[in-house]
This record gives C-alpha cells, structure tokens and sequence, in this order.
C-alpha cells in the first residue's frame, strides 16, 4: 500500500504537468500540488516515528516533486512551505507513534495516491 504513493508521485513528475511558463503564474492544479506537499511532509514525519526505516523517502519524493515542477519564486514558497506545514504540524502532535499515527499515515498515503492520479489524469501530457 505505501509502494503506491510514491510510484504515483514519480508518474506525476515524469508526465511533466505542464509546460514551462514565462512567468511564475499560478497554475490550474497548484492547490492539489500545495496538499500533496503537505501530505509529504506530514509522511516523512509520521513514518520516521513509526520506525518504518524510511529515511529521507518522504522528503526525497518531495524534491522530485519540485524538480518536476520547477516553480520558482512565490509558487516554490507555497510547495515548500506545504510540506514543512505537514511536518510540523504532526511534529507538535505526535511524538511517538501511536495506533493514531498508523491510521493517519495509511489515510494520507491514500489521499495522496488520490492526488496523484487525478493530477495525472487531468494534466499529463
């Protein structure tokens, strides 16, 4: 089940959501972007307590993410930002892993393979 997100993540990035732009305009689907930051973030959080041996992962797939994107200016502040907003915000929550915190991480990797998939479905190329 946690194989899926990351996969999912990756197809994202290789489609190349959308083209470059000129600008640093906000794009159609930068809020699904922003949650699945979060959602990273809140991952890499939740599976370093949970003891799931997945070191930078989480974070890893997230700088692909932007990689992919390549967002400059305001559009990388508000990804980055997302992701640190996931971590932080489980970091005040949990401090150890709890029968909460696997229900948490199960329901974000699902959310997040939701994402992905419509996100692919609707943008790539």
């Amino acid at each position: 089940m946690f194989k899926r997100l990351p996969a999912v993540v990756l197809l994202v990035a290789a489609c190349a959501l959308a083209p470059a732009r000129a600008e640093d305009a906000a794009a159609p689907f930068d809020g699904d972007l922003q949650r699945l930051a979060e959602i990273l973030g809140t991952l890499h959080y939740l599976r370093g307590i949970c003891g799931n041996n997945d070191g930078n992962k989480w974070r890893n797939e997230m700088q692909a993410l932007v990689d992919a994107e390549t967002p400059s200016g305001e559009r990388r502040a508000r990804m980055i930002a997302g992701f640190n907003r996931g971590y932080n915000g489980f970091q005040q929550t949990y401090r150890t892993c709890t029968p909460a915190a696997l229900v948490a991480i199960r329901r974000y990797v699902d959310e997040g393979a939701k994402i992905s998939r419509d996100l692919t479905a609707r943008y790539a190329n």
